[in-house]
């Protein structure tokens, strides 16, 4: 039966697959943490107190970068190249979501804007990220290769999208309530749409590198435009509600260790 498990249980048996799976995962969170690191350390003056969080931010994404290159090591695995069309981060940035690089490479001030740009961008990534961590802990929280990993960068995911919601519920109560919902939106629809489009390219890679039928790839094509379909009828409302969560303060502390999976 073609399930997610069972792809997820293929791509994973396989040497060639797996690197390309860890690579692509390690990439993204390494941008992600280069990216937060510069926003922590452009924050204008009025928001110096958000700086320590969105630095643990950045840090926790770093460490999924090690962990994921860990994974590689402990199978004797070396990184491979990204193909770019699977490159979530870099295309979202390509299409106007989030800060652009080359905002963030001069040494100017963020405005408190961008500062809700950033966070509206996260609260919509995250939810992304929490929600594959959590499908992924379902069927493979006790696997003995994988599991630790997975149960780690799961409950990191689940405390950026607690601190997205927390800090712009802060700044919505501030006044910047419409700018926050249009921002949200904004990002919703575009990231729904990228995200297919690396979906199918992954899959399109994973196919290759695992032999899959026409008739197998097709369906699994077929899966990823059903979602999209769901996401662009109103799924994306769900990346866009804001509440109070119960992890409060979540990055309010240093972040943990990467532990050592080589």
């Amino acid at each position: 039966m073609l399930s997610a498990k069972s792809v997820f249980q293929e791509i994973l048996a396989n040497d060639e697959s797996f690197a390309l799976f860890c690579s692509i995962a390690a990439s993204g969170e390494s941008q992600g943490g280069w990216e937060n690191a510069r926003i922590a350390a452009l924050v204008p003056d009025s928001e110096r107190e958000l700086a320590p969080k969105i630095t643990r931010h950045g840090a926790d994404e770093d460490k999924h970068g090690r962990i994921f290159n860990a994974l590689l090591k402990k199978r004797g695995l070396d990184p491979v190249p990204v193909p770019p069309e699977t490159d979530y981060t870099m295309l979202l940035e390509k299409n106007g979501i989030g800060l652009a690089h080359e905002h963030l490479k001069r040494d100017e001030r963020l405005t408190v804007q961008d500062i809700v740009t950033y966070l509206s961008h996260s609260r919509v990534t995250e939810q992304r990220a929490s929600e594959q961590m959590a499908l992924l802990r379902k069927h493979f929280a006790d696997d003995p290769g994988i599991g630790r990993a997975v149960r780690q960068i799961s409950n990191d995911e689940d405390n950026h999208l607690a601190y997205c919601h927390e800090e712009l519920l802060r700044f919505a109560h501030a006044g910047h309530g419409r700018a926050i919902q249009r921002t949200l939106r904004e990002c919703a629809l575009a990231e729904i749409r990228i995200y297919r489009d690396v979906s199918l390219a992954v899959m399109a890679n994973m196919g290759r590198i695992l032999g899959w039928s026409r008739a197998k790839s097709a369906v699994l094509a077929a899966g990823i435009h059903a979602m999209y379909a769901y996401e662009r009828l109103g799924g994306w409302r769900r990346m866009v509600s804001l509440r109070m969560p119960e992890r409060r303060d979540a990055l309010g502390g240093p972040a943990s260790a990467a532990p050592e999976f080589a």
